[in-house]
C-alpha cells in the first residue's frame, strides 16, 4: 500500500525554504513485512521537468552506432544503409544488448518513415502518376491477390490452415517503402520510368495496409465475413473523403499558406521549416486518427506541396531532418535481427529469403509486363520490390495478437523479413549488372527500345494533360 503525508494550507512562508518542498508528497511503499520503501519518482507540489535518462542513453547509443556504421561502409564504398542496419543489429537485443527496451526507440524511429515519405511526396510528379496509375493501382492489387492465392493454395496442399496461408500471402506482398524509396532518391531515379512504377506500386501497398488490417480479424476468426467487409468498405469511404478534402486544400489553402510562410521567413528559414514539419505531422496524425496510416498521410502532405512552386524549397528545409530520422529508423529495423536465432536456423532462413526474392521478382515482373511495359522495366521493378517491407512487422504483430499464426511461424517470418531488408542494398547493387547482362544476352531490349517505350508513355502523358 502507498502512504503520503497530509497536505496543509499554503502560507507565505512556504515561498522560502524550499528544501522541504518535496517532503509533503513523498510516497512510500510498505510491504508485508513492514519494510518501508521510498518511491524514486516522487511527486512534487509544482510541475517540474523530468528526464527519461534511459531514452536519452538509447538514442545516443543508436545514433552514434549508426553514424559509425555509416562511416565504415561509406569508406568501403558500400551503401550506408547497410551500415545502419548492421549497427542496429549489433547494439540490439540480439547482439550486444546495449538497447533492450525498443518501444520508445521504435516510436522515435517511426518519424523516419514519416519524413521519408513526406520527402518522396515532394519529389513525386502527379502527371507522371496518372501515366503509371493503371499499373500501380490495378497491378498492385493484382500482385496482392496473386500472393494471397498462391500462399493459400500452398497451405491447402500442405495440410496447413487456409487462413494462415492467405495471411502469409498478404505478408509477402508488402515491400519496403522506406528502404526502396531511400535508394531511389540516392540514385536519383525517382523520375525514371521504372522508378515511377515502383513508387506508384509502393504507395498502393501503403494504401492497402488499412484494408489488410481489417482482413486479419476475419482470417483469425474473431470477426465475421460481414463485419470484415463492412470494415473494409468503411476504410475505403474514409480514404476517398480524406483524399478529396486534401485535393481541395491543395488548390485553395496550401499555396496561400506557404506563400505566407515564405514572407514571414524572409530573414531566416526557421519558421518555414517548422511549418513544413508541422504540416507533415498534422496530416499524418489525421490520417492515422481516421484509421488509415501515418505513412499515407505524410506522403499525401508531400504530394500536396509538390503541386506548388515551393516543393524544392520545402525539400531543402526538411532534408536534414529526413536523413537523421531515416538513419534512426533503419538502425531500429536492424535491432530486430537476432544473430543467435539466425545462426541456429540459418539454413531455413536463407532458403526462405532466396525463395521470397525469386518468387516476388517473378510475380511482380509478370504483372508489370502484362500492362505493356518492356521486360527490362518489369524486371527492374520486380527486383526493386523483391523484399518484405517494414509494414510486415506491424501486420505480423497484429496477426500474432489474433492467434492467426503460431510462435515458430512468427519467428520465421520475422527473421525472413529482417534478412530480406538486409539483402536489399545488395540487390540494388546487382540491378545494373544484371540489366547489362540481359542486354548483352538479348534478354532485354536495347537502350533504343527503352527510349521508344519512354516516348510512348510520354505521348500518353500528353493525352492525359
Amino acid at each position: 500500500m502507498i502512504h503520503s503525508s497530509s497536505s496543509r494550507p499554503f502560507q507565505i512562508g512556504d515561498m522560502f525554504g524550499s528544501q522541504n518542498e518535496n517532503s509533503d508528497d513523498t510516497e512510500t511503499v510498505i510491504d508485508k513485512e513492514d519494510n518501508v520503501f521510498v518511491m524514486s519518482n516522487r511527486k512534487t507540489k509544482y510541475p517540474t521537468l523530468q528526464l527519461d535518462l534511459r531514452l536519452i542513453k538509447d538514442l545516443v547509443v543508436i545514433i552514434v552506432s549508426a553514424t559509425a556504421g555509416g562511416i565504415i561502409f561509406s569508406c568501403l564504398g558500400q551503401p550506408v544503409i547497410v551500415g545502419y542496419l548492421l549497427a542496429g543489429s549489433l547494439i540490439g537485443p540480439g547482439g550486444l544488448n546495449l538497447i533492450n527496451e525498443m518501444v520508445q526507440v521504435e516510436t522515435f524511429a517511426q518519424f523516419g518513415v514519416v519524413f521519408l515519405l513526406f520527402a518522396l511526396g515532394l519529389e513525386f510528379s502527379l502527371p507522371k502518376l496518372k501515366v503509371v496509375g493503371p499499373v500501380a493501382v490495378l497491378g498492385g492489387v493484382l500482385q496482392i491477390a496473386l500472393f494471397m492465392f498462391l500462399c493459400g493454395l500452398t497451405a491447402a496442399l500442405c495440410g496447413a490452415k487456409l487462413s494462415e496461408g492467405v495471411f502469409v500471402g498478404t505478408f509477402l506482398s508488402m515491400s519496403s517503402t522506406a528502404v526502396v524509396s531511400k535508394f531511389l532518391v540516392e540514385k536519383g531515379i525517382t523520375n525514371a520510368l521504372h522508378g515511377q512504377v515502383t513508387i506508384g506500386t509502393l504507395i498502393l501497398q501503403d494504401c492497402a495496409v488499412g484494408l489488410l488490417f481489417a482482413l486479419i480479424p476475419v482470417l483469425g476468426g474473431s470477426s465475421g465475413i460481414f463485419g470484415g467487409m463492412m470494415s473494409m468498405g468503411r476504410l475505403l469511404l474514409v480514404l476517398s473523403i480524406f483524399v478529396t478534402v486534401a485535393y481541395m486544400m491543395t488548390w485553395s489553402f496550401i499555396p496561400r499558406f506557404l506563400k505566407l510562410m515564405i514572407q514571414l521567413s524572409s530573414q531566416t528559414n526557421e519558421l518555414y521549416q517548422l511549418a513544413a514539419v508541422a504540416f507533415c505531422l498534422l496530416l499524418a496524425w489525421c490520417s492515422d486518427y481516421l484509421g488509415l496510416s501515418l505513412e499515407l498521410g505524410s506522403f499525401l502532405a508531400g504530394v500536396m506541396i509538390s503541386t506548388t512552386d515551393f516543393a524544392h524549397h520545402t525539400l531543402e528545409q526538411v532534408e536534414a531532418i529526413r536523413n537523421l530520422f531515416a538513419a534512426l529508423f533503419l538502425a531500429s529495423i536492424g535491432m530486430l535481427i537476432h544473430f543467435k536465432f539466425l545462426w541456429n536456423h540459418v539454413d531455413i532462413l536463407l532458403a526462405a529469403v532466396i525463395l521470397v526474392i525469386i518468387v516476388k521478382s517473378i510475380v511482380i515482373t509478370a504483372v508489370i509486363k502484362s500492362f505493356g511495359y518492356s521486360i527490362r522495366t518489369a524486371f527492374i521493378v520486380g527486383l526493386s520490390l523483391a523484399q518484405i517491407g517494414e509494414f510486415a512487422f506491424v501486420l505480423l504483430s497484429r496477426a500474432s495478437h489474433h492467434h492467426l499464426i503460431g510462435g515458430k511461424m512468427y519467428l520465421l517470418l520475422l527473421g525472413t523479413t529482417a534478412l530480406s531488408l538486409v539483402t536489399t542494398p545488395l540487390i540494388f547493387k546487382l540491378i545494373p549488372v544484371v540489366t547489362q547482362l540481359g542486354i548483352l544476352m538479348r534478354w532485354f531490349p536495347s537502350e533504343s527500345g527503352v527510349q521508344n517505350e519512354v516516348c510512348f508513355l510520354s505521348s500518353l502523358l500528353m493525352v492525359h494533360l
